[in-house]
């Protein structure tokens, strides 16, 4: 369970909690905990999530769903906009551009996404991501725009 006012936490306090918190207590309901995403580094301005592919990714062409992917990059652009961002400042995607590269077979194993901050201003911030899959291959890359939202 959450502390009692996470609000009061700076975006980079909170997902360093998160991530210590996904180890201890996996059973928190979220986006991560569907998909089995796990927060991997966290610092300001960057992170890196990942996950492992599985049959209930699939497509109906039988490799895994590009919403995969887009989830991903959404999640650690997101979240490295987020370590930017002081207690009571909340955020959320506002536009959101991805680029396939490859298909992605059920059993390619671990898909890393790393999410970089480009400029975080006091309305807007933009990020960029990458999920490469075990071999190091570029799946997909995307920038993001996120909306700043103060108290």
């Amino acid at each position: 369970m959450p502390p009692a006012d996470t609000a009061a936490m700076s975006g980079l306090e909170f997902l360093c909690w998160a991530q210590k918190k996904q180890q201890e207590q996996p059973d928190i309901p979220s986006i991560g905990r569907l998909l089995g995403m796990e927060i991997d580094e966290v610092e300001e301005g960057r992170v890196v999530m990942s996950l492992n592919t599985r049959p209930d990714y699939a497509n109906p062409l039988g490799t895994v769903h590009g919403g995969i992917a887009a989830t991903l990059l959404d999640s650690v652009m997101g979240c490295a906009v987020h370590t930017t961002l002081p207690p009571r400042v909340g955020y959320t995607t506002l536009e959101l551009k991805v680029n396939y590269i490859r298909a992605v077979p059920l059993d390619a194993g671990k898909l890393t996404a790393r999410g970089t901050v480009i400029h975080t201003g006091r309305r807007t911030a933009t990020a960029e991501g990458k999920v490469l899959d075990a071999q190091r291959k570029l799946i997909a890359h995307a920038t993001t725009t996120c909306m700043i939202f103060h108290p």
